[in-house]
């Protein structure tokens, strides 16, 4: 038995997850690989084959790795806990009218819960992924997220959904490296394949990045139900015809296919009328929102008014805001308009570099 404890590992076959398996190993964690199957691409019935975690080129990657190291490896199929709930719930989203974010939904509910569950069955201590991201733990006890030492690889907006059981019994090793430091330990540990391997940031169950598709192939009539409803002004005046609501994503310009002579955007979405409201870029932005569905982080409680730094997007660099618990929900307001705010994805509150938490967003 080591002497640091047991670890699973989630290895998807990429960079990240493998170096993270070999930096654990090497530090004296008794290791266990799993890599985990959530989805046949094939049964999207897209055009484009399979790619990123759920390819056979991965999963005997994550193997040999496992194999050429010494240490045991596994594959979990969790196709039925993965497709039950986030596609089922990415595909309720958007006829909602809502834009979702399934790798979020994933970890939250599906991959870390479905690794802490292996983890008890084999006997680990400790579960381990290839996040860039840190968990620390306050003085007051609590566990919480906090962004990695690469801000450009930063992956703390999409863990503020992982629960105290989860966070502390998790171990993030690349949250004090740079990308560059790893690609360079790929070399080191002799795998310069690896080191140069392409990363996908398409969703896995998605992977031709055609949302739209994947929706009508998903839902069948569905494109026959929704085409043809109204594209209308921030004053309801209509201004022409759409393809269906649920092509469309708050703050999106490109491929309207609509002509009025100026840029315009995607404002509002209506799934009970099938309209969506163009204005212009200015009317995107709002000075508060409502967040639901909430996991708090690093503190037993949210104090009215606390400050903090609120992402709406993954890529966003964030607003300074003040928090107000309200009926389960936070209510948040902004000193500076937010541009952008779409219902159904995530808002995260930082306070620096800590994940205080976060939830969805239901309104602005």
């Amino acid at each position: 038995m080591s002497r640091k404890g047991k670890v699973l590992v989630a290895m998807s076959g990429g960079i990240d997850s493998t170096i993270t398996a070999l930096m654990l190993h090497d530090e004296g964690y008794e290791v266990v690989g799993i890599t985990m199957k959530t989805w046949d691409y094939a049964a999207s019935g897209g055009s484009k084959k399979e790619t990123g975690c759920c390819n056979i080129d991965s999963f005997n990657d994550a193997r040999m790795a496992a194999v050429q190291h010494g240490f045991p490896h596994f594959i979990l199929d969790i196709r039925d806990e993965f497709g039950g709930f986030v596609i089922d719930n990415f595909v309720d989203e958007y006829i909602a009218g809502r834009t979702p974010n399934p790798c979020v939904l994933c970890n939250t509910h599906i991959k870390w819960r479905a690794l802490l569950k292996r983890a008890d069955a084999l006997g680990c201590d400790f579960i381990a992924t290839g996040h860039y991201a840190k968990i620390r733990q306050h003085d007051n006890g609590r566990f919480y997220i906090s962004k990695a030492v690469d801000d450009v690889k930063d992956q703390s907006y999409v863990l503020w959904g992982l629960q105290q059981d989860l966070l502390s019994r998790t171990l993030l090793p690349l949250g004090p490296y740079r990308k560059t430091e790893i690609r360079q330990m790929a070399l080191d540990y002799g795998y310069p394949e690896l080191a140069k391997k392409s990363e996908s940031y398409e969703i896995c169950f998605v992977p031709d990045n055609d949302y739209r598709g994947f929706l009508k192939r998903r839902v069948p009539g569905l494109e026959e139900k929704v085409n043809g409803g109204n594209f209308v002004d921030v004053n309801g005046n209509i201004l022409g015809k759409h393809k269906g609501y649920p092509f469309y994503t708050i703050g999106q310009r490109k491929g309207l296919d609509i002509a009025l002579g100026r840029p315009v955007f995607v404002t509002k979405i209506d799934p009970e009328t099938n309209t969506v409201v163009l204005g212009d870029e200015q009317d995107l932005e709002k000075n508060e929102m409502v967040v639901g569905k909430l996991n708090i982080q690093k503190y037993d409680f949210i104090t009215p008014g606390i400050e903090a730094v609120t992402k709406i997007r993954y890529k966003d660099k964030g607003t300074l805001s003040n928090l107000y618990p309200e009926n389960g929900n936070m209510k948040v307001q902004f000193y500076e308009n937010a541009k952008g705010i779409a219902p159904g994805q995530s808002a995260v509150f930082y306070e620096k570099d800590d994940v205080i938490g976060g939830g969805i967003i239901q309104r602005s």
